[in-house]
């Protein structure tokens, strides 16, 4: 009887995932149309995608010392009934940029002595395709671009083919960008600098290369060293060459239900799991006519616990993905912001969505440019394609996952200026979850609001009032506050869905609408607008998709009209 596949959640080394007879989602069906690109490929992807992982199995059937593992290794995958000729044909070097760290005056000795070690290495793999005298000569030759030269020189006399896969090819450089500034950062990636340098070097010496990262930054400024690389990142044949389409999903449920190892409803699960970590499109073409597709760890971290607990796991955010929003934080550099870019971020947080273009490559210098920065967002996985108006693009917010992340942005920055016991505000979102008693809530976060004088000074209105109340209301874990959702055609500013499957208890439901008028003109329009904001609310109550989303709960539709910065009316309608 075959042993049940474990779930490979963190792996990265595919020899291991199959030989550990770990669950592997098949991605070798890209291999050919890879090949039928040109032959320096670029694949920009967000964190938590599976690049190393797709990077190992790249490496794992191009190597020519693991060609006669091919049965073993690639025999029960797609491409194991489709091998092209150019299996098992590559001597490969293998660099994993994420592992060169230390400070700026020791950077280019650190990265000349990885590619030492790495060439050492591809030696020791390949050593009988080379003579004794060359190996004693190479191997005691102490830097990494002399070993470079030899090998490329060697290799290049003898005919053999060579493969470089650099994985994670800028993530040395977006620390250096970020902690040193864009003079350091300039001096290794332009000019005479050791970075453009390397490339320089390999584009001349290796047949194929195939490299991996999260900013296309470092790729642009590589350009005059490294020009003739092709960015297939936003090309529709590779759309879904990363992270887990639906029916993979479907799939691996499926499996391990059959096995007696998962129980509940598969379709349930994957209804429950798509607001979270689905629907990130990656090319515009691909928009109408391939699934939208989910982040691959986060499916892994939610089947494991649904495997380990028999439930949901109670906090849908693996804790572990702590890290890289802080990492994603510093590149994207939102301690820095200026009041443009500011005005960018707020306006994705409030609206979940922006017109703009998407920019396939820019330079470090450009980045405090308001125009770029959807596209910096979108390469880092905080804003994905969600449709097009003319020729621009729609660039919106992935899912709730990613949405967390803007709110703690805008929540930090409100606590900044004026710090509110979140612990009190969450006492207060149980009463209004289990016993409706919202009143004191929204009267907390309303008092909030007129206490933040950076709030009232600088971002006063309608809009700035529904983002400080959607970063506040976010922290509940009862509900997922959806701003701006559609609802009975039209949008109510904020819709307080309760989360019914990790939360059956809660009995209520929340539709709230923001108004604000200037002090001004409070007395003489104050009246005209409730009335129309009770008849808005009133519609969008109506509405079949609302009843679907309360299911049982009792909706209150709640109206709050703002005089200035101050609440002046709150009523349940």
């Amino acid at each position: 009887m075959e042993a049940i596949k474990e779930i490979p959640y963190g792996m990265s080394n595919f020899t291991d995932v199959i030989e550990q007879n770990r669950y592997y989602v098949d991605k070798t069906m890209y291999l050919p149309l890879l090949e039928d690109q040109a032959n320096y490929l670029i694949f920009i992807r967000p964190r938590r995608f599976g690049k190393s992982l797709f990077l190992d199995m790249l490496r794992s059937y191009y190597d020519l010392s693991r060609k006669d593992d091919f049965q073993k290794l690639f025999g029960d995958l797609w491409i194991g009934k489709h091998p092209t000729p150019l299996q098992g044909k590559y001597q490969i070097l293998y660099l994993d940029f994420s592992k060169i760290g230390g400070s700026i005056d020791e950077l280019s000795k650190r990265f000349d002595a990885y590619s030492a070690v790495q060439l050492d290495e591809f030696l020791n793999r390949y050593r009988e395709y080379y003579d004794d005298e060359f190996i004693a000569r190479f191997l005691s030759a102490e830097k990494g671009l002399d070993k470079l030269h030899m090998l490329d020189a060697r290799a290049r006399r003898l005919g053999y083919p060579l493969y470089l896969i650099i994985d994670e090819y800028d993530n040395f450089t977006n620390v250096v960008l970020n902690e040193q500034g864009n003079e350091i950062y300039h001096a290794i990636t332009h000019a005479s600098g050791f970075y453009r340098d390397a490339f320089k070097n390999y584009k001349g010496m290796f047949d194929r290369i195939f490299m991996t990262g999260v900013s296309p930054v470092t790729l642009d400024d590589l350009t005059s060293g490294f020009n003739i690389g092709w960015n297939i990142s936003t090309s529709p044949f590779f759309n879904g060459m990363l992270g887990f389409s639906e029916e993979d999903v479907r799939a691996m449920l499926r499996y391990y239900q059959e096995k007696g190892k998962l129980q509940g409803d598969v379709e349930e699960m994957i209804q429950e799991m798509k607001p979270w970590y689905d629907n990130y499109c990656f090319a515009e073409e691909s928009l109408d006519r391939e699934p939208k597709m989910f982040n691959c760890d986060m499916v892994l971290y939610y089947l494991r616990n649904r495997i380990q607990l028999g439930k949901s796991p109670k906090q849908m955010i693996d804790p572990n993905t702590k890290t890289d929003y802080s990492k994603m934080k510093k590149l994207i550099q939102l301690d820095r912001l200026d009041g443009n870019r500011k005005g960018v971020l707020r306006k994705i947080t409030e609206e979940g969505k922006i017109l703009t273009n998407l920019f396939p490559s820019f330079s470090a210098d450009e980045l405090t440019k308001p125009e770029i920065f959807p596209s910096l967002l979108f390469y880092y996985g905080m804003l994905t394609i969600i449709g097009t108006r003319g020729n621009l693009i729609v660039l919106g917010i992935p899912n709730n996952n990613v949405r967390k992340q803007y709110y703690e942005y805008l929540l930090e920055d409100y606590q900044k200026h004026e710090h509110i016991n979140l612990v009190d505000v969450e006492i207060l979102f149980n009463d209004m979850a289990f016993d409706g008693d919202w009143r004191p809530a929204l009267d907390f976060i309303a008092r909030a609001y007129k206490d933040n004088s950076s709030v009232r000074s600088s971002i006063e209105g309608e809009r700035n009032i529904q983002g400080f109340f959607t970063a506040y209301l976010s922290i509940n874990a009862y509900y997922l506050t959806m701003p701006e959702v559609e609802l009975n055609h039209g949008f109510c500013d904020m819709f307080l869905m309760p989360d019914l499957q990790r939360y059956p208890e809660v009995e209520h439901s929340y539709i709230l609408e923001l108004k604000y008028l200037p002090k001004e003109k409070f007395e003489a329009q104050a009246e005209e607008q409730w009335d129309a904001a009770v008849q808005q609310i009133h519609g969008y109550a109506e509405g079949e998709k609302v009843r679907q989303l309360c299911r049982e709960t009792r909706l209150h539709c709640i109206v709050m009209q703002f005089c200035g910065w101050e609440l002046a009316r709150m009523e349940e309608v």
